[in-house]
């Protein structure tokens, strides 16, 4: 999929500002009358373009469903406000990209190998194996990056910033650079960055394609410094790329791409809102009819492989074999929402988080005590009632690009809660002094910490969660976007 070359010489777009990410701010369903309804998202992302005062700024995202591509369909050039959605006073680009291509770019590469490799997340002796399949897959998402590369390319104005978001997106900078050289141009990965090692799993040229489309941009930013240091040490290695590792910018090709670190916070002021409205009240009471007085270690995952939820499981069933006092006394809430049930590794390890959590509550259950309950279904209202009501939170990834729980955890906290947190988290960077610091894969340890947030005096719990939660909010969604924006301009 080429792009169209009158708009390479003829740059007709009216957009100072572009988003793109494979998630949009709205998505659709079908009424029962057939007629499309939609929805808003949430998140970070939604909240930062939200900082933007522009009515020009252009959301170009794909549709994800049957009613997102007939809604994409329907709207002139996909332009969703174009066709009179209530999209939130932004404008709107969704890609009607074809099911089948979309399948093999989002499900074959994106979050079976680029997920996969940045977090370090296969079974070597078995996966992964590059074989005639996968390059079908890549080539899907070759076309997938390249349709999101025309529609920023025909929607941008003379001289727009544009912010490409993600893993999903790391070709579009270069292809959008080749099109239209007068653009600012960012790339920001949400995930962490693959050591050289690890990311030299790929196939070589699948490594280099990966890492030229990103310095295709101007500014490429992380979540972190490791993170970006990670993305400066491959470009070293694969590309013999020219890296400076105190200004952070990469050299290659004759061009310079800046390093950005920007970790997002918190969004304090909509958590504490959204933590008391009568809905999360009334949850809070359930809850707390459920545990009774005792104490309570709360974690609140997507059921996502890196999400380590397993060893969490076995690092709680250690705490009650060997510490026999807290039989009684303490409960672990565990909400483990569901995430790409398209994929079988996934179902699977839903499966085995189900099945421990039955055993732990056969081995230890009396008829008074249920020692772990356990969710499944998305309850946003309820997490943040479990998140008031922890005495200890359990965030203890495999690796995190950041992990936001970790940071939303203290600022709505009632009486302060202990953080056990994975040094592996991105968020481990800011708030690390202040947490329990754990090594993910060490189960007994973990355990440890869980019995040291669990007896940790008030006072501290409570001091440590004042400076966890000022830290966790230290760049909020607005912010974090907008520094990135300003970046990106003359000067910046």
């Amino acid at each position: 999929m080429g792009l169209d070359t009158t708009e390479r010489s003829n740059p007709t777009g009216a957009a100072p500002v572009l988003v793109a990410s494979n998630r949009g701010p709205v998505s659709f369903g079908t009424a029962d009358d057939g007629t499309l309804t939609l929805r808003r998202g949430g998140g970070g992302l939604v909240s930062g373009l939200s900082a933007i005062d522009d009515p020009d700024a252009v959301w170009v995202c794909a549709a994800l469903s049957g009613a997102d591509r007939r809604a994409a369909r329907q709207a002139p050039d996909g332009r969703l406000d174009r066709a009179g959605h209530d999209v939130g006073g932004q404008a709107v680009r969704m890609l009607d990209i074809d099911p089948e291509t979309f399948a093999r770019a989002y499900n074959g590469i994106a979050n079976s190998t680029l997920w996969f490799v940045h977090h370090l997340l296969w079974n070597t002796p078995t996966a992964p194996a590059f074989d005639a399949g996968f390059r079908t897959e890549w080539q899907a998402y070759t076309a997938y990056n390249s349709a999101f590369a025309e529609a920023l390319a025909a929607e941008a104005a003379p001289g727009a910033a544009v912010l490409v978001q993600d893993y999903h997106l790391s070709l579009v900078p270069a292809l959008l650079r080749a099109a239209r050289p007068d653009l600012r141009i960012g790339h920001f990965s949400h995930t962490p960055w693959a050591p050289p090692e690890y990311l030299r799993l790929l196939p070589d040229d699948i490594a280099e394609s990966v890492l030229t489309g990103i310095l295709g941009a101007d500014r490429a930013g992380f979540l972190t410094r490791r993170w970006a240091l990670a993305f400066a040490d491959c470009c070293e290695r694969f590309l013999g790329a020219t890296v400076d590792r105190e200004a952070l910018t990469v050299s290659h090709a004759g061009r310079t791409t800046a390093l950005g670190v920007h970790g997002l916070g918190a969004d304090a002021d909509f958590l504490r809102e959204r933590a008391h409205r009568p809905d999360v009240d009334e949850r809070l009471a359930a809850l707390r009819a459920a545990v009774g007085e005792r104490r309570t270690v709360v974690r609140v995952d997507r059921t996502e492989l890196s999400k380590n939820i397993v060893r969490g499981f076995l690092a709680y069933r250690h705490l009650l074999r060997t510490r026999p006092e807290w039989h009684d006394r303490v409960v672990h809430i565990a909400f483990a929402y569901p995430s790409r049930t398209d994929l079988a590794e996934y179902r699977a390890y839903t499966d085995q988080v189900r099945a421990l959590a039955a055993e732990i509550d056969a081995e230890f259950a009396t008829p008074g005590w249920k020692p772990l309950i356990l969710h499944v279904d998305d309850d946003f209202p309820r997490s943040l009632a479990a998140y008031r009501m922890a005495d200890v939170a359990l965030v203890n990834p495999i690796r995190d690009g950041m992990n936001l729980v970790a940071k939303e955890v203290p600022v709505v906290s009632d009486r302060g809660c202990a953080l056990v947190l994975s040094r592996e988290a991105g968020a481990h960077a800011e708030l690390g002094e202040d947490a329990l610091s754990v090594n993910p894969f060490d189960v007994v340890a973990t355990a440890e910490a869980l019995h040291a947030g669990l007896t940790m005096p008030a006072g501290e719990r409570a001091d440590r969660t004042k400076r966890l939660a000022a830290a966790a909010t230290a760049l909020p969604p607005q912010q974090w976007f907008l520094d990135q924006l300003n970046a990106l301009r003359p000067g910046g």
